[in-house]
């Protein structure tokens, strides 16, 4: 019987997955605005690659969390009562930086404006460098780690941390409010 792989290597194979999918996404729609994707010769943001590159991780936003909520951490309950979508919008909105910055470094450091180097420096660098990123800020802030009953059971301290009094003598009246 073969051995099963350890729930990481799985994790991470969903999330490169999802990651793949939604940039797809992305690459085609800035593609399309930027440079035309072979549909027109008049893409809407030809002057505006950052634009394009953002419009179309929006795009890609939207994919990768129905994505990660159904499929990559189906097993994981979101940490927040909204699904999580609070957190994992403003993950994607704190390391979208990391590819814009490869994206303009190669514009106006390097001038390079052809699309495979658009989409070498944006889709390629910098959304590796965003996956990573995202990989553990979606783990840590977004879909937490499922406790188990027996997980409870042989080690509740552990799991729901520390116990803290919830009036703290040390602190005047003032500070409490």
């Amino acid at each position: 019987m073969p051995t099963r792989l350890p729930h990481i290597v799985v994790e991470i194979g969903r999330f490169m997955v999802t990651g793949g999918l939604s940039t797809l996404t992305s690459f085609l729609v800035f593609n399309f605005l930027a440079h035309g994707l072979y549909i027109t010769s008049h893409p809407w943001l030809v002057k505006h690659a950052i634009a394009a590159f953002v419009i179309a991780n929006v795009f890609g936003m939207l994919v990768s969390y129905q994505l990660s909520r159904h499929w990559t951490f189906q097993h994981r309950p979101p940490v927040h009562p909204d699904g999580g979508r609070t957190a994992f919008f403003v993950i994607n909105l704190v390391t979208m930086p990391l590819a814009i910055a490869c994206l303009w470094v190669s514009r106006h450091v390097l001038g390079l404006t052809d699309p495979f180097s658009d989409n070498i420096a944006g889709n390629v660098v910098g959304q590796l460098l965003g996956q990573a990123a995202r990989f553990y800020l979606f783990r840590r802030f977004v879909f937490r780690q499922p406790v188990h009953a027996t997980d409870l059971a042989h080690h509740p301290a552990s799991l729901l941390g520390p116990a803290r009094p919830l009036l703290d003598p040390e602190r005047s009246s003032e500070d409490r409010v």
